[in-house]
Order: C-alpha cells, then sequence, then structure tokens
C-alpha cells in the first residue's frame, strides 16, 4: 500500500532560501566536510559489518541533509522500514583518491569497510574490469527497472548488472549572463573576445574533452585516439594562447561569481544553483553540438558480505523509489535517474518538477552522450596526455 510522503523539512528550507550545497558547506567554516564525517560516525575503513547494517561511501553533500539534526531524513526512512541500520560515509574526495585508498584490501579480497561504493561512470568501469564488483540479485531490486532509459545500458555494464545511477552529472557551457547576454551554444560563442582569459574548464576529462570533441563533429561513444589528442591539443592551444585561465574541479564556480571567470565548461548542477543565488547572473546550455552526461554509481564492491550484499542491494531499492528519488534530487539538484521521480516533485517541489537540469525532457537527453569506456592503457596515455596540455 502507498503511503503518504512529504518533503523533508531540510530539503524544503533549501528551496525557500534558495541557498546551494556548497554554501552548506562553506557556512560550516571550520566543521567542513570532517565535521559532517564525524556527525556520521567517522570513516567506512573504521565501521564494523554486522548482519543487521549497510556501510555507503558516498560523496560529500550528495544526499538530503538535516544540519539541525546530522541526520539524513530519506536513510532514517530507509531503517525504519526496513529494520537496517545504516552507516553513512562522506568518504569521497576523488575517485582515485578514494580507489588508492581500498585497492590493496580489494585485491587481498578483505573488507574494505564499505558494502555499497559510489564511483562515477570510469572508475565503476575500472571497478569492474578488475573483477572487484558484484553482480547484483535483481530480485532484490525490483525498482532497478525505473532507471532512465537514456541511462539503462552504459558500455561498461551495459546490463545493469553491477552498477546503477545515483545522480546523472550534465556537461555544457555555462556563462555570465552580463558578459554574454545572447548566451553560448557553440565553441566558437565560448571563445567570444569578451571572454578571452576568462574562461575555465573541468579537471574531469571526459567532460571537457568531450564537449570539444562534440563540437568537432566526434561521436564520443567510438572516439579515436587521434581524435581524443586532437581534442586535448585544441584544449592546450587555447591554454597556451591566453583564452583558458583554468583547468578546474567545482571551484570554478567561485570564478564566476567572483567574476574571474565569465564563461566555462561546467556542470548544469552547479549553474542551476549559481543562477538560484544570483538572480539569473548565469545561465547554462546544453552545446548545439551536444553535451556529455556521466554519472555516480551504487555498486557493491566484491568484499561485501553476503549480508552486506543483500542489505546493500535494499539500499538500492529503496533510492530506487520514485518518491525517495525527488526528495533527493529537490536536495542535490543533479540530473534524476529515476523514472517516476518527476511525478513525485510535482507533489513536493513543483517549482522543481519542471527543471531541464533535474529531469531533462526527452529533446534534452537525445542531447546528452556518454564517453565510451576506456582501455587500462587507454586510460593511462590519455589522462597523461590531458594533464601535460595543463601544464602538470
Amino acid at each position: 500500500m502507498a503511503t503518504e510522503r512529504s518533503l523533508s523539512p531540510e530539503a524544503r528550507s533549501i528551496l525557500g532560501a534558495g541557498i546551494s550545497r556548497r554554501s552548506v558547506l562553506a557556512g560550516a567554516g571550520g566543521l567542513g566536510a570532517a565535521s559532517l564525517l564525524a556527525a556520521c560516525g567517522g570513516s567506512g575503513g573504521d565501521a564494523a559489518s554486522s548482519e543487521n547494517t549497510v556501510r555507503w561511501g558516498n560523496w560529500p553533500l550528495y544526499l538530503d541533509f538535516d544540519a539541525d539534526t546530522k541526520k539524513y531524513p530519506t536513510l532514517d526512512k530507509f531503517t525504519t522500514q526496513t529494520g537496517i541500520d545504516a552507516a553513512y560515509f562522506e568518504d569521497y574526495n576523488d575517485n582515485d583518491e578514494f580507489f588508492g585508498k581500498v585497492q590493496a584490501q580489494l585485491k587481498l579480497g578483505e573488507d574494505i569497510g564499505y558494502d555499497v561504493v559510489t564511483p562515477t561512470d570510469w572508475m565503476a568501469a575500472r571497478w569492474i574490469r578488475l573483477g572487484y564488483s558484484q553482480k547484483f540479485d535483481l530480485a532484490n531490486i525490483p525498482n532497478a527497472g525505473n532507471i532512465l532509459d537514456s541511462l539503462a545500458s552504459p558500455s561498461y555494464d551495459p546490463n545493469r548488472e553491477s552498477t546503477l545511477t545515483w545522480q546523472g552529472i550534465m556537461s555544457g557551457f555555462g556563462w555570465n549572463t552580463e558578459k554574454n547576454p545572447k548566451g553560448i551554444h557553440t565553441l566558437d560563442e565560448l571563445f567570444a573576445p569578451q571572454n578571452k582569459g576568462k574562461i575555465v574548464v573541468l579537471t574531469e576529462m571526459r567532460d571537457t574533452i568531450g564537449v570539444i570533441l562534440l563540437a568537432q563533429g566526434v561521436d564520443i561513444t567510438k572516439v579515436t585516439e587521434d581524435q581524443f589528442m586532437n581534442a586535448v591539443d585544441f584544449m592546450a592551444a587555447k591554454i597556451s594562447d591566453g583564452w583558458i585561465r583554468g583547468v578546474k574541479g567545482n571551484e570554478y564556480a567561485e570564478d564566476l561569481t567572483s567574476g574571474d571567470a565569465t564563461a566555462v565548461i561546467g556542470w548544469s548542477g552547479d549553474m542551476f544553483i549559481l543562477s538560484s543565488e544570483n538572480e539569473g547572473k548565469f545561465d547554462f546550455a546544453i552545446p548545439d553540438s551536444g553535451g556529455t552526461i556521466s554519472g555516480d554509481n551504487l555498486m557493491i564492491p566484491s568484499t561485501a558480505s553476503a549480508s552486506g550484499k543483500a542489505n546493500g542491494e535494499k539500499l538500492i531499492n529503496y533510492y530506487y523509489d520514485p518518491a525517495v528519488a525527488a526528495e533527493v534530487a529537490a536536495y542535490v539538484n543533479y540530473v534524476c535517474p529515476v523514472k517516476g521521480a518527476q511525478a513525485e516533485m510535482e507533489k513536493i517541489a513543483p517549482e522543481l518538477a519542471t527543471s531541464e537540469y533535474i529531469f531533462p525532457s526527452d529533446k534534452t537527453a537525445s542531447r546528452l552522450h556518454v564517453f565510451r569506456s576506456l582501455t587500462p592503457d587507454e586510460e593511462t596515455k590519455w589522462a597523461e596526455a590531458f594533464q601535460k596540455a595543463q601544464g602538470n
């Protein structure tokens, strides 16, 4: 029987105040992510496994969080509904860093302290390739069928046997509307005179180079090494010529708000928040040639126990309930991967139900592309070329 759901007080207060996840973290001052970790009981490596617990490692500020109670409302509801205690750890800062922390234990088959992890697509591909993930018992995840069609068959897990998207990440062009009143829809418009020296692109190789490749007419699901290196050379030239001022992670948003940057290859979720925080001063568009979409993925590591795996599958199934997914989406403002969540959002936050940033229409989704999986040799060689182009 369906139960009535409502938006958590924290999510509602965030909507009303128009603040972002970054603002919440910045507002914590000296506390920051470490304090939030302490509130959740430490790191995954210190958590003991039990028959009635699921241990989840995720990225900071990536789940609805009540700053007053230091709890996660949807996670509390999961425990109430299932009787499974959820130990939640904001232990992800960087894919390579997290993998480096657990790689030795994975290789030895020892418990890594997590029953569910959340790697980005390309890193999920590595876990699968190395045999460090477990295949789902899909009988325990009936809601798996709710995944969006556009995310249902990635090259690294074509049958979604080992992963389900946690949140989708859309990349394209972001800009200061005062400096770019006509918007930015092509690579030529990004490199318009008013933006020289004030362009920032992402450190995420597949997003930055993916957008450039698409503008060059390349199908990024089939990109060759020569095509990739050509796009890297293009970026390197723009850095050398003084057009691109930096290659950055989430901190590119600070460059926009300070005025140091007027245009970016950036992420939709960030631009959505910047626009709401600055009275429409910033905007975002998928390039005419197409943008990229990637995701962070719910995955069960090879070292999880039988009970940890079963409890992890129940957790994943819970978050693929459309009503639960809608509540999370209202907080995180990234692309929601769950069918039916948009209808649920209309009930709790109708102002967000029409957001193309959270619920891309079919037309929008058709313009988003997934960067193909790389072989180990390609991953090493291409990443080195991307770093060299940055001057690293």
